[in-house]
């Protein structure tokens, strides 16, 4: 199970450039479906037949890319301007990161001695900030990067604290990985398994995987905010670190079907699993995107509890991991529909 979040989130694919992803994705997959493709948005579909005479389908969906950068011009010092790919610029400042999956760099702006007041005391814009790479020239940093190479975080994957681990994009290889180890058992109902790319940037790639799909039911597995920290009252809390899976009810991209939601507490209780519900409406996810395809599909979102999304490190309870995939696989083996 830690070697394959560890190979998931160590996998660079900022929205856009999944490819890396995918490929970890299809190795491991392989045996356990019945048939898999990948689509013209680079969606990867897999499908596994089910049981019953007549099966309904059920899209279980989680989205392969991760936040991060993307360099739009060469200086003529060698420094690299950029832009970002959904994360928030607070986060960004002297961390190291990968160009192209080989050209390291660090993010920098002008040294704090030399700012004025005002810059100090505020959040310093992307537009300030470069990355370094050591390059002194324009024509020395062309031979290693050029525009619209793709920058991810150097970030390792590793065990931290009691039961917990520390990685990028968590959000969203830990749904990745939960529909993974769910593709291992066969259930009554058509499992459609999409491992969605662009959903950073617009929740782009589960609208068109749907409509080729045309489920019956629609589950988003993602890895969502968990807000247990220091400074944050807690009846502002999204989930809580340790409590299980999050059954979301509503937020800002979908408004999950009711039918589910209890469909979803039901299988947890039965089988004696730890939940949570999300308690805030802040964020969106693939969900919205499934719930207005076609003519309508009936949507749910189960979600991992993560702590520090959309940044360059993030942590995870293992045990809410591990409730999640339980969670997905006694959910498909009762009457979902």
């Amino acid at each position: 199970m830690a070697e394959l979040l560890k190979r998931l989130t160590e996998a660079n694919g900022v929205s856009g450039n999944e490819t890396e992803v995918r490929n970890v994705i299809k190795k491991e997959i392989r045996q356990y479906v019945d048939d898999m493709y990948t689509d013209k948005m680079g969606n990867l579909i897999a499908y596994k037949k089910g049981t019953s005479s007549n099966p309904k389908r059920v899209m279980l969906d989680a989205h392969m890319d991760e936040v991060g950068l993307i360099i739009t011009r060469i200086c003529d010092d060698g420094m690299l301007k950029f832009g970002d790919i959904g994360i928030d610029q607070r986060v960004l400042l002297s961390k190291r990161v990968l160009i192209a999956g080989k050209v390291p760099g660090v993010i920098g702006i002008k040294a704090i001695h030399l700012q004025e007041k005002n810059e100090r005391e505020n959040v310093i814009k992307v537009e300030k900030m470069y990355i370094d790479i050591g390059a002194t020239s324009r024509e020395e940093a062309e031979r290693l990067v050029s525009p619209g190479d793709y920058v991810t975080f150097i970030t390792e994957f590793e065990p931290i604290g009691d039961g917990k681990v520390k990685a990028k994009a968590l959000d969203d290889r830990a749904g990745c990985a939960v529909l993974i180890e769910a593709l291992k058992e066969r259930y009554p109902c058509d499992v459609y398994a999409c491992f969605a790319v662009q959903e950073e940037v617009g929740l782009r790639g589960a609208g068109v995987a749907a409509y080729q799909i045309n489920p019956d039911v629609g589950i988003a597995v993602e890895g969502t905010t968990c807000s247990d920290v220091p400074g944050v009252d807690e009846n502002m809390y999204s989930t809580v670190m340790g409590d299980g899976p999050a059954i979301s009810l509503i937020d800002r991209s979908s408004y999950s079907t009711k039918e589910i939601v209890n469909k979803l507490i039901e299988a947890a209780e039965g089988a004696g699993i730890p939940y949570q519900i999300k308690r805030t409406m802040t964020g969106g996810n693939d969900a919205g995107m499934i719930q207005r395809t076609g003519k309508g599909v009936r949507t749910g979102v189960v979600s991992v509890p993560v702590r520090y999304i959309h940044s360059p490190a993030a942590i995870m309870d293992l045990d809410d991991y591990r409730n999640t995939v339980k969670l997905i696989k006694e959910f498909l083996k009762r009457s979902v529909l």
